[in-house]
C-alpha cells in the first residue's frame, strides 16, 4: 500500500505517492465553475444538484477557462472555503491520482498557523467523506 502525499495548504498543490522521488502533479490550488449568480455564494452552491455540480475544473485546467469563474479555496495558506476544497480534493484523489481513498493512508502538510478547527474539519472530510484508513498531518516549513 502506498501513502498519498498531498500538501494542499499553499498556492500550489503537489500530488503523488509516497516513495516517488518527486510529485506526479504540481498544480495551482484553484477551482473553476461555470459563471452563474451562485458562484460566490456558499449556501447557494450547496443547493446545486446534478450536472451543475459536476461542471468544474481544477488546477491548470481551471486557469483562464472561458465562461468559468476561478476561485481559490485557500488564502494565505488557510482553507477559507471548505465546499470548494472538498471538490478540489475529490478531483485530486479520483481523477489525478486514480486512487480509491479507502485503500490508502494520506499524508498532508499544513501551515504553522492553521487553526484547530481547520485541522479537525480536514480530518472529518478525509475520514467521513473519503473513508481513508489513516491520515498523517505535519506542519510545512516553507
Amino acid at each position: 500500500m502506498h501513502d498519498d502525499d498531498i500538501p494542499f495548504f499553499f498556492r500550489y498543490t503537489k500530488i503523488g505517492y509516497a516513495g516517488n522521488t518527486e510529485p506526479q502533479f504540481i498544480m495551482p490550488s484553484c477551482i473553476a465553475f461555470r459563471e452563474t449568480a451562485s458562484v460566490g455564494d456558499q449556501a447557494q452552491r450547496r443547493l446545486m444538484k446534478g450536472v451543475d455540480d459536476l461542471d468544474f475544473f481544477i488546477g491548470d485546467e481551471a486557469i483562464d477557462k472561458p465562461n468559468y469563474a476561478t476561485k481559490w479555496p485557500i488564502r494565505h495558506g488557510i482553507v477559507e472555503d471548505w465546499d470548494l476544497m472538498e471538490k478540489f480534493m475529490e478531483q485530486v484523489i479520483y481523477k489525478y491520482l486514480g486512487a480509491k481513498p479507502e485503500d490508502h493512508n494520506f499524508f498532508m502538510t499544513e501551515p504553522p498557523l492553521n487553526t484547530p478547527e481547520n485541522r479537525e474539519y480536514l480530518a472529518e472530510i478525509m475520514f467521513e467523506t473519503f473513508k481513508v484508513p489513516g491520515l498523517y498531518r505535519c506542519i510545512s516549513i516553507n
